[in-house]
């Protein structure tokens, strides 16, 4: 192998490489730190820079994982990194160093990668753009000046410019499909509880949020979730266990699917027609390959799902900032902390006892109705956005005021949540491209605990219709 070939690989092929002694490790993290030091200056995908680390890690003894000694990246947000910075996107969490790794920064070393730094998000991870005034705008390798989604954007913007070949990411209001679905990636948001964090994960929103990765192939985002989504000893919650390897699922033919399809939005507002047109060139290439397909949509009661978890949102978010405010050791001042950031703060705090409980006990029944679309409903088929992927400035957290940020997110992102709320398996995959070059992001969502399904079905559709071929303008 050539360095110059390194982006043309994904993590199991750069991996196998390794263990053929084609390459070592350490000349990956160079690879990956050389195009981060190209790239970077106009993606602003990576925001801590672990090089000296990275290069200690990969010139040791690595661990004989799946994944040994391919660069990886972990967002700046939830997982601590023994001697990291960790900012969390705001100016408030400056300063802050990590002094050991979580649970779950564990397995991904278990599984053999060598980090080399950390990726840029948005404050808190709160909006699905990675624009804050303390990190700055992440950029799309397609089209600079179009956002790079959130809150994970700055990992599916390294991994789409061919810096790494996956990164960590998370997912509590479609935080992971968002963000792949601009850059053109695959990103499976997993079951509730699939991949611990224990006994670190205080934040996870009663399950509503996730951990897992963007990646360019299905094998490498079926593999990374064989390397962390078991349970942990004593887990509270685990995600019921799976039948076999994810990587041995991607070999098997996912059978006749009954695949429903559906461009139904919590609003009724009628999606982009380019988005449409695609939702549906995507509904008859699943038809053509056998499976049966119908167009319905779940016909829930989106506004009622959303409004009941509201007060149970956050006060979380109020209980996560209780904690980050005792590291700190003092309150926020009025400049450190974005207008939308104040609002769910101080939304947070208004919230009682009773509110909370209500919140997680209506939300809590409501999901009976999403979960009962599926009884005779093997997969479920919408966009991921429902326009063309927004340009920088659109969704602005820093400088609109907090409702309008709201008001544009929900047009443009109206089909991820519901599958946090139910704990579901939600898949994004790179079907389509709109006429200005950027991607379009399908959303596959499946039975509770059951991503083997979608992991069968991702492949068969990689196989018939492949994206690793599509080069954006920044890459390599």
């Amino acid at each position: 192998m050539s360095i110059a070939d390194y982006s043309d690989y994904d993590g199991l092929g750069l991996a196998e490489l390794v263990a053929k002694k084609q390459v070592t490790p350490l000349e990956l993290a160079e690879a990956a730190i050389e195009r981060i030091e190209r790239h970077n200056p106009i993606l602003n995908a990576v925001v801590y820079k672990g090089y000296d680390d990275a290069r200690k890690w990969a010139a040791g003894d690595l661990p004989e994982g799946p994944f040994k000694g391919v660069p990886f990246l972990i967002k700046d947000l939830p997982l601590p990194v023994a001697g990291w910075p960790r900012s969390m996107g705001s100016k408030f969490a400056r300063g802050l160093v990590d002094a050991e790794d979580c649970g779950l920064t564990r397995r991904y070393r278990q599984s053999g990668v060598v980090l080399v730094g950390k990726t840029n998000t948005p404050e808190y991870g709160i909006t699905g753009t990675t624009e804050s005034a303390a990190l700055g705008p992440c950029r799309n390798p397609f089209n600079p000046h179009h956002i790079a989604g959130g809150s994970s954007g700055g990992a599916a913007s390294a991994v789409a410019a061919g810096i790494v070949p996956l990164a960590h990411a998370s997912d509590g209001l479609g935080s992971i499909r968002i963000p792949a679905a601009c850059c053109g990636l695959v990103g499976l948001k997993v079951t509730r509880d699939r991949v611990p964090n224990l006994p670190d994960g205080y934040d996870y929103a009663f399950g509503n949020v996730v951990d897992h990765v963007v990646s360019r192939t299905v094998r490498d985002s079926a593999a990374m979730l064989d390397a962390t989504g078991y349970a942990e000893a004593h887990s509270p919650y685990p995600a019921p266990p799976k039948d076999r390897p994810y990587l041995e699922e991607i070999a098997r033919s996912p059978g006749k699917l009954r695949i429903a399809w559906s461009s139904e939005t919590p609003s009724g507002r009628p999606i982009d027609p380019e988005i449409q047109a695609a939702l549906e060139r995507t509904a008859a290439l699943l038809k053509g390959l056998g499976h049966e397909v119908i167009e319905k949509g779940m016909g829930i009661d989106y506004r009622a799902l959303f409004a009941s978890r509201g007060p149970a949102a956050a006060a979380n978010f109020a209980a996560g900032m209780a904690r980050l405010i005792d590291v700190v050791g003092r309150e926020p001042e009025p400049d450190e902390l974005e207008p939308l950031t104040w609002a769910s703060l101080k939304a947070g705090r208004r919230q009682t006892g009773p509110d909370v409980m209500r919140s997680l006990q209506e939300t809590r029944m409501l999901n009976r109705n999403t979960l009962a679309f599926f009884e005779d409903i093997d997969v479920y088929l919408t966009p991921v956005l429902g326009t063309p992927v927004p340009e920088i400035g659109f969704i602005d957290p820093v400088n609109l005021e907090p409702k309008e940020v709201n008001r544009r997110q929900g047009r443009t992102f109206p089909f991820t949540p519901p599958f946090n709320f139910s704990g579901q398996p939600s898949l994004s995959l790179p079907l389509e491209m709109d006429a200005a070059g950027l991607p379009i992001g399908m959303m596959f969502s499946g039975r509770y605990a059951d991503e083997a399904t979608l992991f069968r079905l991702a492949a068969q559709l990689e196989k018939e219709a492949p994206w690793k071929d599509r080069r954006p303008q920044v890459w390599g």
